[in-house]
């Protein structure tokens, strides 16, 4: 959530950048709850005090009949004012996590996700001498895809994965842990993308729960909307929908050292989302399902590297197509698409053949300290002189699937195989077709 000194101090503002990102907030009733709210914590500190005064008066010696009475008085006056402390309070709280992230100044406006604007597009888009094939029917001609089993079992929108689709899933997997973890690439990624003062700390790969608690799914702001989430029945329990939602949400209540930053994860997990309101859309293939597989990036640092850490984890994304020699384009998201935590997000969209079109792979959410503040993930400066919130940035390293799905359509063979990109012919054990 956003910090109330700067709601207090930038209050048409607030309002205006809400509304830009499709979010009705009432600022007026928020700053007056926020005042009465501060006009009770007054009070009730000053009876708090008065009560201590009285303790360390009648140490030591029975309490007079008077200061008895007094602590009487201050007892139930304090006890009224708690309680209306407590309503104001869960009034305020809740207006003020209604507002979203103010959007940086570069984030383009616009109402609807077709108004996210075009960086550049990269990579050459590969000319067939034949109808390039569906993900799908390449996939299941080769014994790759079984949706009709799934659905026999579980339901639509799963499938079995097999063969040769689950080595190249694993594949890429071992690829992308490998050069994640290698400093010297990441400087070169760095440095190409003129980010010279960003650290090349590796990312330590981790497998995280693929369950959360409300509270930490609510903290993270990613719990909404509830109705694209899986809840364990009679629990306070979410399957995730994406990896980062464990992972920014891991050192909650936790204090780094400057020295220690960035923070850097690269986590695999299974994700799960109903998809609700998508029926009818993607349902050929692997693109929109309720289970998918994900390596996502999340990252903890100071404020003044948390910009260079979204642009730097861009650039980890774009040099990841690159290697698998993917065609792609570059979105900047608008406000209304960015999201409620986020201040700037990035789409990457891999072009696909036989669709015609370029489709989202990679997303990198920058959340400034939108999300640490109410997870009090904070680091404490070199000089230990302050305690400051972490910025958190979020990033896909690759959607297992839809990494996938760009592969088979964009190596396709005209005899329905596939070949296997030059950078992970190593990791399927030299085999250069499938």
């Amino acid at each position: 959530m956003i910090d109330i000194q700067f709601i207090r101090d930038n209050a048409e503002l607030v309002a205006e950048k809400s509304k830009q990102k499709g979010y009705k907030v009432d600022i007026s009733a928020l700053l007056a709850q926020d005042e009465q709210r501060r006009k009770l914590l007054t009070q009730v500190e000053a009876l708090r005090q008065q009560r201590n005064e009285i303790s360390d008066a009648s140490k030591g010696q029975k309490p007079s009949d008077e200061q008895i009475q007094s602590g009487r008085v201050i007892k139930e006056k304090l006890a009224e004012l708690e309680s209306d402390l407590a309503t104001v309070e869960s009034e305020f709280f809740s207006l003020l996590k209604s507002v979203p992230n103010m959007p940086l100044s570069d984030v383009p406006v616009g109402s609807t996700e077709d108004e996210n604007v075009e960086v550049y597009k990269k990579g050459k888009i590969s000319s067939f001498d034949f109808a390039p094939k569906n993900h799908a029917v390449i996939a299941e001609t080769l014994g790759w895809l079984d949706k009709e089993r799934a659905a026999k079992v579980t339901g639509s929108r799963f499938a079995y994965i097999k063969g040769d689709m689950v080595k190249l899933q694993f594949a890429l997997i071992s690829w992308l842990m490998d050069a994640l973890s290698d400093e010297t690439i990441l400087r070169q990624i760095a440095d190409n993308a003129g980010l010279t003062k960003v650290s090349s700390k590796p990312f330590t790969p981790i497998l995280p729960p693929h369950l959360l608690r409300t509270e930490m799914y609510e903290a993270m702001d990613r719990l909404e909307p509830r109705d694209d989430r899986y809840k364990i029945e009679g629990e306070e329990l979410w399957l995730q929908g994406s990896a980062e939602h464990v992972l920014g949400s891991m050192h909650a209540n936790e204090i780094f050292e400057e020295k220690d930053l960035p923070i850097r994860y690269l986590g695999y997990a299974t994700s799960f989302r109903r998809e609700a309101g998508t029926y009818g859309k993607d349902m050929e293939g692997i693109i929109r399902m309720h289970q998918f597989d994900k390596l996502e990036m999340e990252s903890f640092t100071s404020p003044e590297a948390g910009l260079d850490e979204h642009l730097f984890m861009v650039a980890i994304q774009e040099y990841i197509l690159e290697q698998l020699e993917v065609p792609y384009r570059k979105l900047l998201k608008c406000t209304f698409d960015i999201g409620k935590p986020n201040a700037r997000g990035v789409d990457l969209e891999a072009w696909l053949p036989a669709q015609d079109q370029y489709r989202e792979t990679h997303t990198a959410d920058y959340m400034t300290d939108y999300q640490s503040r109410r997870l009090q993930t904070r680091f404490r400066r070199d000089d230990k002189t302050k305690v400051e919130l972490v910025h958190t940035n979020d990033a896909t390293a690759l959607a297992l699937g839809r990494g996938m799905v760009a592969i088979i359509e964009n190596y396709q063979t005209s005899d329905g195989h596939v070949r296997v990109p030059e950078v992970l012919i190593n990791y399927m054990g030299g085999k250069e077709q499938l």
